[in-house]
């Protein structure tokens, strides 16, 4: 197993709320959940695309409501990437999940901003906290997120753009994203996972993103894929993501050695672990098996996390 630092940059802090979790703050927090037991919730975590899936997710988030939620979230994240050999983690959060369902923006900042302070500390994982616009609400409500984290000076390293793809383009957010980098952020945007390449080409030329989150599809278009490599855009690629939610059929027939060998600065992540079947080392260990990634591969995409994580940037 390949020991070199290991950076993931594609992870939605939501998405590792584990089953046992779910019943441990809904007990916590006085919630009727609409299971009985874990095995009971584990049977439906079988999607069919991605909005399937997004309704189980934003369902679980009902348990999480106070800073301590969140803080015991994102430790228990650290605590699980360490053990998979992760030493930088930027990760995703969805404020708009939270606060549309009455949670305080400051509950949900702190409890991360906590976590993630400490989690060097006590994980020797470095991290960075990237605030999600989800697209498929108002533009509007993009505007007021972003407002809002800014004059509450908000820790975070970023901004990105999630949730349902499909007819939700980039260029839906090209003031939000503007006014996000002259503020100094970063900015990464989920692009050619469910939506197509064109969506892409939208994030790089409207939203000058500096990193794309999925972006499988671009294996559709020779010449974005030349701009990609010519550019070293990086892209955050989720294999047992990819397959759960049928972007790919199969994990064996999954581009990523394709991508490798193409020269684009492809990394490996975990997306939704507690929901995909695993964290980032379970995701190299089944392309390992699968796909019959080779140590050198490994290599080269432990190398391209590192390269594309916004450690000192």
């Amino acid at each position: 197993m390949t020991t070199l630092p290991l950076a993931e940059l594609h992870m939605h802090i939501e998405g590792s709320l584990e089953p046992p979790q779910i019943f441990e703050l809904a007990e916590r927090n006085g919630i009727a959940l609409p299971y009985s037991d874990i095995g009971e919730l584990e049977a439906r975590y079988e999607f069919t695309d991605l909005q399937s899936f997004l309704d189980l997710y934003y369902a679980n988030m009902s348990v999480l409501r106070t800073a301590e939620d969140f803080a015991d979230l994102a430790r228990a994240y650290f605590r699980r990437a360490a053990a998979g050999g992760v030493t930088r983690a930027e990760i995703f959060f969805d404020p708009q999940a939270h606060t549309d369902r009455g949670v305080p923006l400051e509950a949900v900042v702190e409890g991360l901003a906590e976590a993630s302070a400490s989690s060097e500390r006590e994980f020797g994982v470095t991290s960075g906290l990237i605030a999600s616009i989800l697209r498929d609400k108002p533009v509007l409500h993009a505007n007021k997120l972003l407002d809002d984290l800014l004059a509450m000076k908000a820790p975070i390293i970023g901004l990105g753009l999630d949730s349902a793809e499909a007819g939700f383009p980039p260029s839906l957010f090209v003031d939000v994203f503007a006014k996000a980098r002259a503020e100094g952020l970063h900015v990464v945007a989920h692009a050619g996972e469910e939506g197509p390449a064109e969506y892409i080409w939208e994030a790089l030329d409207l939203l000058k993103v500096e990193r794309i989150d999925h972006g499988v599809r671009c294996l559709e278009d020779d010449a974005l894929v030349n701009r990609l490599v010519d550019e070293e855009v990086p892209l955050t690629v989720c294999p047992l993501s990819n397959v759960r939610l049928k972007v790919i059929p199969d994990l064996k027939d999954h581009p990523i050695r394709q991508m490798i060998e193409r020269g684009l600065v492809v990394t490996v992540n975990s997306d939704d672990p507690a929901y995909f079947g695993g964290y980032v080392d379970d995701n190299f260990a089944a392309l390992t098996e699968q796909v019959g990634l080779t140590e050198r591969e490994r290599e080269i995409l432990y190398d391209n996390s590192i390269r594309a994580s916004f450690i000192g940037r």
